[in-house]
């Protein structure tokens, strides 16, 4: 029986590229390897067509060779399929197409290396804080080589399989009566070695660089906040993921405000006159100065609110309020007329002049008496 083309068998063009061939070939292995297909002689024999077909195709010294003279010209160079699933070149996208499915790669072959996380640390202002802001970092980090595409190897060349363990990325020894395995100690578990590297990254396949990055601090954070951007860690090694990076938060003092959750506190000094008498304050804000008054008769400590302009909490978006608290001053120097107008002051009132201290030494009387 004759064979299909292999164009024919993958569904593409002949003037399909590499990544379109492997595209192809992922999606109709993934429906009929045998694993899926328990029994299924058919979905057998379909998938070894295929993966003959993919082997020939995505080498590009067969390829040019089955171009020119077919499967002839194959069968007598020797280059024809080997048969079997999941060994020699397909071990690669085998490991990418089932790893997920079925929980592993299937020979045990070492997988990418995912690249690590990173952290930055970020100060921003109490303004920024409360009403987010957006800004530039610059990250110093390592990135996929652009020269050989993160292979480590010369442009031009590729790696090649390690002959000390085929290619698994681990090797057999023996442990009393057991038998172990453990990472290849001449490919580092990579399963394939760089003749030539590339003169760019040195066979690292990650060249180190700086890169600015714009990210957005949205309103509500506070010291401590971590901010993810996915896939802004170090690149992946032999084509693994890279890691994340985490923007940490720590927010500046303010000289006039402190924060308490979604509240903000900001104590106003006021006169023993203007706490007496009661007045109007010009009292600062986020956004600018409010008129506020102030009721006669008011005490040190005194809180008082104004509504909805505090900082918007991260997570439901609802404003909290500014808690001004009021700090009746003392004044410590007095002139000969001053003194003798308070003194005068006291007479008149007596006691009622003082209804807190009169309350407070009632108590102490009575605990006593």
């Amino acid at each position: 029986m004759s064979k299909r083309d292999y164009y024919e068998v993958l569904g593409v063009e002949r003037t399909a590229g590499e990544v379109e061939i492997k595209k192809a070939y992922r999606r109709l292995a993934v429906k009929c390897h045998p694993d899926k297909n328990p029994g299924d002689k058919q979905a057998e024999e379909r998938f070894k067509e295929l993966s003959e077909a993919y082997a020939v195709l995505s080498d590009r010294q067969k390829r040019a060779t089955y171009d020119q003279f077919g499967h002839e010209g194959l069968n007598n160079n020797g280059g024809g399929f080997s048969g079997g699933f999941g060994a020699g070149p397909f071990e690669d996208i085998f490991g990418d197409i089932f790893g997920d499915i079925f929980g592993g790669s299937r020979r045990g072959r070492s997988r990418g290396q995912r690249g690590d996380d990173l952290r930055y640390n970020l100060e921003i202002s109490f303004e920024e804080a409360a009403f987010g802001c957006e800004t530039t970092i610059k990250i110093p980090r390592h990135h996929s080589c652009d020269a050989c595409g993160g292979s480590g190897a010369k442009p031009g060349t590729s790696p090649t399989v390690c002959p000390t363990c085929n290619g698994l990325g681990q090797v057999r020894y023996q442990q009393g009566f057991f038998q172990m395995t453990r990472p290849c100690p001449d490919c580092a578990g990579r399963g394939s070695k760089i003749d030539k590297p590339c003169p760019k990254c040195h066979g690292n396949g990650r060249v180190r660089e700086k890169r600015n990055l714009s990210i957005k601090v949205p309103a509500g954070v506070e010291t401590g906040t971590r901010l993810k951007l996915t896939g802004e860690g170090e690149s992946g090694l032999h084509g693994g993921h890279p890691g994340d990076l985490y923007v940490v938060i720590t927010v500046k003092e303010h000289p006039i405000f402190t924060r308490e959750g979604r509240n903000i506190i900001c104590e106003i000094p006021i006169s023993f006159t203007q706490a007496a008498l009661g007045c109007e304050l010009d009292v600062p804000t986020l956004e600018g100065r409010v008129n506020m008054k102030i009721p006669a008769g008011t005490q040190s400590g005194k809180v008082l609110k104004l509504a909805g302009k505090g900082i918007v909490d991260l997570h439901n978006h609802r404003r909290g309020d500014q808690l001004v608290v009021i700090r009746v001053e003392t004044p410590t120097k007095l002139t000969a007329r001053q003194k003798e107008l308070l003194q005068e002051f006291a007479r008149e009132g007596g006691e009622a002049v003082n209804p807190i201290s009169k309350g407070f030494f009632e108590k102490v009387r009575e605990m006593f008496d």
